[in-house]
């Protein structure tokens, strides 16, 4: 009942709207716009306005909610891409003990069971993680191709980085210099 009479006077003053406007001046010269004539007696002059533009909202577009309940785990619908920024493709990694960064970058966040996997010539190189730089150390010298991946939880790739070829410049303890010799 409260709600009807609450509704009610909200509606109130709608119902006696006027249908026109009256344009008075005041003692200083100023326009007052009022929906009652003056009650004095003033001169007053009716003001027609002009119909307003009103359009319909959008019709409301309800999607059903994915049903949460069936225990099932929906298949992830993102298609990473995935690419390693540093160090950049024929890279040549200076004389020194082989350690050096792999920077990747991932096109999307990772998913909650998503990790990334560094390969090192086509290998694993420590375990998934989330981050996208690995720190490696005692690289051995040579011609290595690094590879990133986006994994999901039970270690199937979803996206593989194009290879990155590197060179590795590493001193040996069987070449020394001939000038000492």
């Amino acid at each position: 009942m409260s709600r009807f009479l609450f509704a009610l006077l909200l509606l109130m003053p709608l119902c006696g709207a006027a249908d026109a406007i009256y344009r008075t001046t005041d003692a200083h010269g100023n326009a007052v716009f009022t929906d009652t004539p003056p009650p004095d007696g003033s001169v007053s002059e009716q003001v027609d306005l002009v119909p307003i533009n009103t359009t319909p909202p959008p019709q409301a577009v309800f999607m059903p909610a994915p049903d949460r309940n069936t225990g099932e785990e929906q298949p992830e619908a993102l298609a990473y891409t995935v690419s390693i920024s540093a160090p950049l493709d024929n890279t040549t990694i200076p004389l020194g003990p082989g350690n050096f960064s792999v920077t990747s970058t991932v096109s999307a966040a990772l998913g909650a069971n998503n990790s990334l996997q560094l390969f090192l010539d086509g290998a694993p190189e420590g375990e998934p993680q989330r981050a996208t730089t690995w720190a490696l150390t005692n690289v051995f010298p040579g011609q290595h191709d690094l590879t990133a991946a986006v994994i999901d939880g039970s270690g199937a790739i979803l996206a593989l980085s194009p290879a990155v070829r590197i060179f590795v410049l590493r001193t040996s303890s069987i070449r020394r210099n001939r000038n000492n010799q």
